[in-house]
């Protein structure tokens, strides 16, 4: 497959993000991740069907939202929440992918809980520019 652009890349991640975790259409999803992928996270088993795995036991009202996106060559940085995770506070996510082949080839997140506004020290919002209700 031919090399992938920086915004071929991040379109291919946001329709990934959708696929899997809005859609959960886990059959069209293996076509955006590679079956090699390599998986850095300390909260999701190794490989496609480690997160894969993951995502089947979260709540079906689990969301994703991006807020921002990068790239620069092969790598990606999306910034977004995951809503519906059936926990009391959204999760909040720098994810970082590796590109190859048109796929998502390797992957690595930075994860924490969206803080309300009382627990927000700066006075500042996670995610976008409202806290959580």
């Amino acid at each position: 497959m031919p090399r992938t652009t920086p915004e071929q890349n991040k379109a291919l991640v946001l329709e990934a993000f959708d696929t899997l975790f809005n859609r959960r259409d886990y059959a069209a999803a293996e076509r955006f991740w590679s079956d090699r992928y390599i998986q850095h996270s300390a909260h999701i088993a190794p490989g496609r069907e480690g997160l894969f795995s993951l995502v089947r036991t979260l709540p079906a009202t689990l969301k994703y939202e991006n807020q921002l996106i990068l790239a620069e060559g092969d790598h990606v940085i999306a910034h977004g929440r995951f809503s519906g995770n059936g926990r009391v506070a959204a999760w909040v996510a720098a994810d970082v992918v590796r590109m190859e082949d048109g796929k998502l080839a390797e992957h690595w997140d930075v994860l924490q809980d969206e803080a309300t506004r009382a627990q927000s020290v700066s006075g500042l919002p996670m995610f976008g520019d409202r806290f959580p209700g």
